[in-house]
């Protein structure tokens, strides 16, 4: 059983015995350690987010050389490495405070999950005691507890609030005003406070008192990831996850193709394992781009077959042609694409049409969304158009369209 990215249980139908750290070479499984690609894991370098650690680095130095508390907000779209990040600072932190012979810790709420101040309160405080009640104390029994945690351990907290956007809907910005301006009973800061949030906003959410301790200079962006940039960050993760050789590079190349489009790597990284799985399914012995397809259709499910009842019998002759070329590989040329459609026109007695208009059935295709044709890139002489099956894994597209045209719709 694992989870999609909406939250949704979904069964794989994983082959029974399968032990994810046996051998490939056994049959059994293509993963050498699947954990590296669940959510929780974090890794030691954040590819392609250099400049954002240097930036809450930066932010923070006072923390470590005076103790001062610090604030950071971090924004950007889901999959953009902001909670990664923030773990990882966090981490790092913690470990440079230590040899300076200072004691800081972290907690990380997601404010999505824990709905409220008094949810989020409990949600740190059962860092420092699991047992503590989940009912019976009020908020400010709450923050009085845990200004005596941190008082007894001497310890700075760092305290990370994911969608923090949800906790300003629900209670409004005191929780934030709060703990920005915690030093001031005590004469001594022991909270430095980082909000995460997908709204670019939020500073102005807060009411006047608690933005005025927000510097909109301490907001830090992080854009979507481009094709490259995915591209590393899959094939970084691969390396951790998978046993050599299992991942051939073209599924590297889909993988980052198909996550382009939203620039989160999250969904490259799911994308990845899921597609490990329905490789150690089939008991292969490596992953491929039928695997990737058919999981993106697990984790995106997407329905085209209004898209496949407008297209004329020409059309789908194009597509089949194509999702079956698919079958066996990521990517093929208009070269293949043409020569396997003047067999399907001979297996279906229907005459073939000229380059010019099946390039125009090419670009229909296209812009509908069913198949990506676009130019080739660097190490290919001239200009050369790959073509590859973005939506459903190619044998299942196959086999809808030989249905409908052997049942006979779609004749125009």
């Amino acid at each position: 059983m694992a989870q999609n990215r909406s939250g949704q249980t979904v069964t794989l139908r994983v082959a029974r015995g399968i032990d994810a750290r046996m051998s490939p070479r056994t049959g059994l499984s293509v993963f050498k350690d699947q954990a590296k690609l669940s959510f929780d894991y974090v890794p030691e370098k954040m590819p392609h987010r250099e400049a954002q650690m240097q930036r809450v680095q930066a932010l923070f130095r006072p923390l470590v050389e005076a103790g001062t508390p610090s604030t950071a907000f971090l924004f950007g779209p889901v999959g953009t490495g902001k909670t990664h990040l923030s773990r990882r600072f966090a981490a790092d932190l913690a470990k440079t405070a230590l040899e300076a012979g200072k004691a800081v810790e972290h907690v990380i709420v997601n404010c999505r999950q824990r709905m409220g101040d008094d949810a989020v309160l409990l949600g740190i405080l059962k860092k420092f005691d699991e047992r503590f009640p989940d009912r019976g104390f009020s908020i400010p029994e709450k923050l009085q507890t845990l200004r005596g945690q941190l008082e007894r351990r001497k310890v700075h907290l760092i305290v990370i609030l994911d969608e923090v956007d949800a906790l300003l809907k629900k209670s409004g910005s005191q929780l934030v005003y709060t703990f920005t301006r915690w030093g001031e009973e005590s004469g001594r800061s022991t909270v430095s406070l980082i909000l995460i949030s997908q709204k670019t906003d939020i500073l102005d959410r807060m009411d006047a008192a608690a933005r005025s301790t927000f510097r909109r200079t301490n907001a830090i962006e992080f854009p979507r990831y481009n094709r490259q940039e995915l591209w590393d960050i899959a094939k970084i993760r691969a390396d951790l996850a998978f046993h050599p050789a299992t991942v051939p590079e073209e599924v590297i190349n889909l993988v980052a193709d198909i996550a382009e489009e939203y620039g989160d790597a999250r969904y490259a990284i799911e994308l990845l394992q899921y597609a490990g799985l329905l490789a150690d399914e089939e008991s292969g012995e490596e992953v491929g781009a039928e695997h990737v397809r058919g999981a993106k259709a697990t984790i995106h499910p997407v329905q085209v077959e209004e898209r496949l009842k407008e297209l004329d019998m020409t059309r789908k002759l194009v597509l089949l042609a194509i999702a079956r070329k698919a079958k066996k590989k990521a990517y093929l040329t208009t070269g293949e694409a043409e020569e396997a459609y003047k067999i399907v026109c001979e297996e279906f007695g229907e005459k073939k049409r000229g380059h010019t208009q099946f390039w125009k059935y090419l670009k229909d295709l296209d812009a509908l969304g069913l198949i990506d044709a676009k130019l080739s890139g660097e190490g290919v002489v001239g200009k050369t158009t790959i073509i590859s099956v973005p939506e459903m894994p190619a044998k299942i597209l196959a086999q809808r369209l030989e249905a409908s045209l052997h049942n006979g719709p779609g004749k125009k």
